[in-house]
């Protein structure tokens, strides 16, 4: 069985998200708390959980209305599954609800660098300088 990722209405299900986050984040890219967790986790964010073949939550994602359009958000794949489709398996469940929701909406994110080939391969092109953010350089990018 291939990864798979969803939409969260389970408590337990964000609660692992929220994990795995805490871990890409956190502790590999020593983001501060404060900055990666913030009042969109509570109020107006989609969340989404992608699990691997074998069912483990792997990943995570959110999205939410903007004055811009819609901003996808906090993709995060935890280090022992990347390279297996489960990026993919995320972005996929994401952009078709959005699209689903959403049919019109702009929608844009801003892209680690060394996501940037990943999200071109899905189809965002980069979008304006490359700016800083946490200390981890970024490209806004737009379908």
């Amino acid at each position: 069985m291939p990864a798979t990722a969803y939409r969260i209405t389970d408590l337990r299900d964000l609660d692992a998200a929220f994990t795995i986050r805490e871990k890409v984040f956190q502790q590999e890219q020593g983001v501060p708390a404060a900055k990666e967790h913030d009042v969109h986790d509570r109020t107006d964010a989609r969340h989404y959980l992608a699990r691997a073949a074998d069912g483990t939550p792997a990943g995570a994602a959110r999205w939410r209305e903007t004055e811009n359009g819609v901003k996808l958000e906090r993709f995060a794949v935890l280090s022992d599954f990347r390279n297996q489709e489960i990026g993919a398996a995320l972005l996929h469940a994401v952009l078709a609800d959005v699209q689903a929701e959403l049919p019109d909406a702009e929608i844009y994110l801003n892209a680690q660098l060394r996501a940037v080939p990943f999200y071109e391969r899905h189809g965002f092109q980069k979008q304006g300088e490359m700016f800083e953010e946490a200390n981890i350089q970024h490209y806004k990018m737009v379908l």
